[in-house]
Protein backbone atom coordinates (compact mmCIF):
# COMPACT_ATOMS: atom_id res chain seq x y z
CA UNK A 1 0.00 0.00 0.00
CA UNK A 2 1.31 3.22 -0.69
CA UNK A 3 2.09 5.88 1.85
CA UNK A 4 0.34 9.41 1.11
CA UNK A 5 2.17 12.34 1.76
CA UNK A 6 -0.06 15.48 2.74
CA UNK A 7 0.71 18.91 2.85
CA UNK A 8 0.51 20.20 6.51
CA UNK A 9 -1.83 23.41 5.25
CA UNK A 10 -4.06 20.48 3.95
CA UNK A 11 -3.79 18.27 7.77
CA UNK A 12 -4.47 21.38 9.04
CA UNK A 13 -7.32 22.20 7.40
CA UNK A 14 -8.82 18.96 7.87
CA UNK A 15 -8.11 18.98 11.63
CA UNK A 16 -9.90 22.41 11.49
CA UNK A 17 -12.97 21.34 9.99
CA UNK A 18 -12.90 17.78 12.16
CA UNK A 19 -13.37 19.93 15.28
CA UNK A 20 -15.69 22.27 13.97
CA UNK A 21 -17.95 19.40 12.59
CA UNK A 22 -17.65 17.22 15.52
CA UNK A 23 -21.23 16.37 14.53
CA UNK A 24 -20.02 13.86 12.16
CA UNK A 25 -17.75 11.10 12.91
CA UNK A 26 -14.17 10.89 12.01
CA UNK A 27 -15.21 7.41 9.70
CA UNK A 28 -17.48 10.09 7.74
CA UNK A 29 -15.11 12.58 7.24
CA UNK A 30 -12.03 10.23 6.10
CA UNK A 31 -14.22 8.76 4.25
CA UNK A 32 -16.19 11.95 2.43
CA UNK A 33 -12.10 13.31 2.03
CA UNK A 34 -10.72 9.90 0.66
CA UNK A 35 -8.46 9.54 3.55
CA UNK A 36 -7.82 6.58 5.91
CA UNK A 37 -9.88 6.75 9.49
CA UNK A 38 -7.08 5.62 10.99
CA UNK A 39 -4.54 8.34 9.60
CA UNK A 40 -7.25 11.42 9.95
CA UNK A 41 -7.82 9.91 13.62
CA UNK A 42 -4.50 10.02 14.53
CA UNK A 43 -4.09 13.48 13.20
CA UNK A 44 -7.02 14.51 15.35
CA UNK A 45 -6.16 13.36 18.33
CA UNK A 46 -2.13 14.46 17.71
CA UNK A 47 -3.64 18.48 17.80
CA UNK A 48 -5.71 18.02 20.97
CA UNK A 49 -2.81 16.46 22.77
CA UNK A 50 -0.43 19.33 21.60
CA UNK A 51 -3.29 21.95 22.19
CA UNK A 52 -4.35 20.24 25.38
CA UNK A 53 -7.86 19.47 24.09
CA UNK A 54 -9.12 16.13 25.43
CA UNK A 55 -9.50 13.29 22.82
CA UNK A 56 -12.92 11.99 22.02
CA UNK A 57 -12.36 9.16 23.59
CA UNK A 58 -12.02 10.67 26.81
CA UNK A 59 -15.08 13.22 26.14
CA UNK A 60 -17.22 10.16 25.71
CA UNK A 61 -16.30 7.91 28.55
CA UNK A 62 -16.61 11.06 30.97
CA UNK A 63 -19.90 11.26 29.28
CA UNK A 64 -20.71 7.66 30.17
CA UNK A 65 -19.30 7.96 33.10
CA UNK A 66 -21.83 10.62 34.04
CA UNK A 67 -24.63 8.69 32.57
CA UNK A 68 -23.90 5.99 34.86
CA UNK A 69 -24.09 7.73 37.93
CA UNK A 70 -27.24 9.23 36.60
CA UNK A 71 -28.65 6.07 36.12
CA UNK A 72 -27.43 4.52 39.35
CA UNK A 73 -29.16 7.17 41.53
CA UNK A 74 -32.54 7.17 39.59
CA UNK A 75 -32.51 2.73 40.03
CA UNK A 76 -31.80 3.61 43.69
CA UNK A 77 -34.52 5.70 43.62
CA UNK A 78 -37.26 3.28 42.06
CA UNK A 79 -35.76 0.64 44.18
CA UNK A 80 -36.91 2.43 47.11
CA UNK A 81 -40.60 2.86 45.44
CA UNK A 82 -40.71 -0.46 44.29
CA UNK A 83 -40.23 -1.23 48.13
CA UNK A 84 -42.56 1.47 49.51
CA UNK A 85 -45.21 0.01 47.05
CA UNK A 86 -44.79 -3.98 48.49
CA UNK A 87 -45.50 -2.86 51.88
CA UNK A 88 -48.05 -0.23 51.15
CA UNK A 89 -49.82 -3.50 49.23
CA UNK A 90 -49.01 -5.72 51.73
CA UNK A 91 -51.06 -3.15 54.42
CA UNK A 92 -53.44 -2.65 52.40
CA UNK A 93 -54.40 -6.16 51.76
CA UNK A 94 -53.90 -6.97 55.83
CA UNK A 95 -57.11 -4.24 56.43
CA UNK A 96 -59.46 -5.73 53.61
CA UNK A 97 -59.33 -9.19 55.20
Amino acid sequence: MRKSNYTQEFKDSTIKFCIDNSDKSISSIAKDLGLNKGTLSLWVNEYKIKNNLKPSSEVKNETLEEENKRLRKELAILKQEKEILKKAAAYFAKETL
